[in-house]
């Protein structure tokens, strides 16, 4: 499948979803709709479609935002210094949509690898595991297995 940024998913994208996305932008924390969802399935780029995150990697973090602790493809996540409002980050983008996502952080659970993944829920589009083939996401089925 091809992932990329067109003027048609820009059109559709709502207020705060362009905001976020293309303005670089941040939602008040525990605003977003997929804070503190927890469904098996997989999170993709609201412009692009390319898969970013699963749902076996998603973690409660508190921090307001949804959190993940690795990406599906790492190819399609690109990590930018980001020194903007006083402070040194690193910033997550889409590789393919160019989309600003979040940002990752070195204070996730050890036990998943020390990471976490701070995420706009308004740069996500998520998809159930039941419609994951149907949609094209089938090859990543065996990261959305419901953890114990």
């Amino acid at each position: 499948m091809k992932y990329t940024k067109s003027e048609e998913a820009i059109a559709r994208l709502s207020r705060e979803q362009y905001r976020v996305t293309q303005q670089n932008g941040t939602e008040r924390p525990y605003t977003g709709e997929y804070d503190e969802h927890f469904e098996p399935g997989i999170y993709v780029d609201i412009v692009s479609g390319e898969p970013l995150f699963a749902s076996a990697s998603k973690f409660h973090s508190g921090c307001g935002w949804p959190s993940f602790s690795k990406p599906i493809v790492h190819e399609n996540v690109t990590e930018l210094r980001d020194a903007s409002l006083g402070m040194v980050r690193t910033e997550v983008r889409s590789t393919h949509g160019d989309s600003h996502l979040g940002h990752v952080f070195n204070d996730g659970p050890a036990e998943m690898g020390g990471l976490r993944y701070c995420i706009n829920s308004a740069s996500l589009r998520f998809v159930p595991k039941e419609e994951m083939e149907s949609e094209g996401y089938g090859e990543y089925l065996d990261q959305v297995e419901e953890r114990a």
